[in-house]
C-alpha cells in the first residue's frame, strides 16, 4: 500500500529520476500531506557546466503543490550542494519547481491563470496564500516573460502616461503598435526617463521605426528628438487628443455663452450633444434632431461646434498638399473666429503643426494606447489601487505584456 502511494505521488508531484518519493507523511489535525523526496544519482555532476562534481552538502527544502485529496500537499527534498573546481559551489537544480521558488511549477501554473482574471486578493483567499507570495509569483511570471521575449524590430511605436495614484503621479506605457503588446513601462513621464529607455534597452531594434505616436507633451518629444536624427518625421500626434482640445474648447464657449444667455438660454442640458460625434449613427434619433437646430442658430457655441466638427475631417486625406491646404484654411477661420478658447486650440495646432501632417500621411493615431489604458485603470480599479509602483508596473506587463509567462522547471 505504501509503495502504491509513493509511485501515485511521484506521478502527480512530476518527480523524476534521480529523484525518488521515498516515504509520505499525513497530519490529520492540519490536513497536510508531505511527500519527502531523496536524491540518489550515480554521479554529482556541476549543474553550470555538466562536468563531474564531488558533494559539499545538502539544505533541506520545501515547495507548495496543488492540493491532492482535499488535502493540501507539500514536497520535501534534502536538496544537495556540489562543489565544482570552476564554478564553486552550486545547488543540484530539482524537476518539479524552479530555481529560488518555494512552489511547483504546477501550482504556479493555476495561481497565474486565476491572476489573469481576479485580483491578487481573491487569489490570495483561494490559494491561503499572502499578498506577497501571490505578487512573487506574478513578479516572477513577469520577469521570466521578459528574459524569453525575443528581440523585436517594431516600425509603430506609441508612447502614453497613464494615471498611477492622484496629485500628477504617472507612469509612460511604451506600446509595440505591430504586435498590441506592452514593450515596457517607466517610471514617471520625464524627458530624461523616456530618454534613458531608449538608449539603454535591449528588448527591440529601433532601426526600421517609421512612427512614434504621442500626445502633444513636450518632455515626450523632447525625447525622442534626442534619440532619433528623424524624429520630426517620425512624431506623429494622435488624432484623438487633438480632438480632446477642440472639445475642451468648444465646452468653455458653451459653459461662458450659457451663463450669459441666463434664463434664456437655449443651451441648458446640451453639454454632450456638443460633445458628441456628428457622424454617430443615432443622429436620427428624436432628441438629436432637435439639437441639430440648434447649430443652426446664431450662438457663439454653434461655430465653435462648426470648427470642431471640421476639424474632425481632416484626418482621412491620401494626398499631403490636399490635407495642409484644408488644414490651413481651417487655421484661418480659427484666428478669426473671436472664440478665444479656440483661437487658444488654434495656436497649438498651428505650433505642433508638423506632427499632426505626419499622423495624417502614416494614418497613425493612439486608439490601441487609449484601449490599453482603459484596461489599465480597470486593473487598478480590481485591485483598489496601487501604494507600489513597482507593483503596479508588474500588473501592467502581467496583463498586457503578451509575454510568456508560465513556469518550465529543470527536468
Amino acid at each position: 500500500m505504501s509503495e502504491s502511494l509513493e509511485k501515485f505521488y511521484k506521478h502527480l508531484l512530476g518527480v523524476e529520476i534521480p529523484w525518488k518519493v521515498v516515504g509520505i507523511e499525513r497530519e490529520s489535525e492540519t490536513r497536510e500531506v508531505k511527500a519527502l523526496v531523496a536524491y540518489s544519482p550515480k554521479k554529482f555532476e556541476c549543474p553550470e557546466c555538466g562536468k563531474r562534481a564531488s558533494l559539499h552538502d545538502h539544505r533541506t527544502r520545501t515547495w507548495r503543490h496543488l492540493d491532492s485529496c482535499n488535502h493540501k500537499t507539500l514536497i520535501k527534498a534534502c536538496v544537495p550542494r556540489v562543489r565544482c573546481e570552476e564554478h564553486g559551489v552550486k545547488q543540484i537544480p530539482v524537476s518539479w519547481a524552479e530555481k529560488n521558488s518555494r512552489f511547483t511549477a504546477e501550482f504556479e501554473q493555476a495561481v497565474i491563470v486565476w491572476l489573469q482574471d481576479d485580483s491578487v486578493k481573491t487569489v490570495a483567499e483561494n490559494f491561503s496564500l499572502s499578498w506577497d507570495q501571490v505578487d512573487g509569483i506574478m513578479q516572477r511570471a513577469v520577469k521570466r516573460g521578459q528574459e524569453r521575449r525575443k528581440q523585436t524590430i517594431p516600425e509603430h511605436i506609441g508612447i502614453d502616461e497613464t494615471s498611477f495614484q492622484k496629485r500628477h503621479e504617472y507612469v509612460s506605457v511604451i506600446l509595440d503598435k505591430d504586435k498590441d503588446s506592452v514593450i515596457d513601462v517607466l517610471d514617471d513621464r520625464k524627458s530624461k526617463t523616456v530618454k534613458d529607455w531608449f538608449k539603454t534597452q535591449e528588448r527591440c531594434d529601433f532601426s526600421d521605426v517609421k512612427s512614434i505616436t504621442m500626445d502633444m507633451w513636450d518632455p515626450f518629444i523632447k525625447a525622442v528628438k534626442a534619440c532619433f536624427g528623424d524624429a520630426e518625421d517620425l512624431i506623429c500626434f494622435d488624432r484623438f487628443h487633438v480632438a480632446g482640445h477642440f472639445g475642451k474648447a468648444l465646452d468653455k464657449v458653451r459653459s461662458h455663452e450659457h451663463r450669459q444667455l441666463a434664463n434664456e438660454s437655449p443651451l441648458n442640458r446640451t453639454k454632450h450633444h456638443w460633445l458628441k460625434n456628428s457622424n454617430r449613427t443615432d443622429n436620427r434619433a428624436k432628441k438629436r434632431k432637435k439639437f441639430m437646430s440648434l447649430t443652426k442658430l446664431n450662438l457663439k457655441t454653434a461655430r465653435a461646434w462648426r470648427i470642431k466638427e471640421a476639424a474632425s475631417m481632416l484626418w482621412n486625406y491620401t494626398y499631403m498638399g490636399v490635407a495642409k491646404k484644408h488644414w490651413k484654411k481651417l487655421l484661418g477661420w480659427i484666428s478669426r473666429c473671436q472664440l478665444q478658447p479656440m483661437i487658444k486650440v488654434g495656436k497649438m495646432v498651428r505650433r505642433y503643426f508638423w506632427g499632426i501632417l505626419n499622423a495624417i500621411r502614416h494614418k497613425a493615431n493612439n486608439s490601441m494606447l487609449e484601449a490599453k489604458n482603459t484596461r489599465i485603470q480597470r486593473i487598478k480599479k480590481i485591485a483598489c489601487g496601487f501604494r507600489n509602483k513597482e507593483r503596479f508596473k508588474t500588473a501592467i506587463l502581467f496583463h498586457l505584456g503578451k509575454l510568456d509567462l508560465m513556469p518550465s522547471p529543470t527536468r
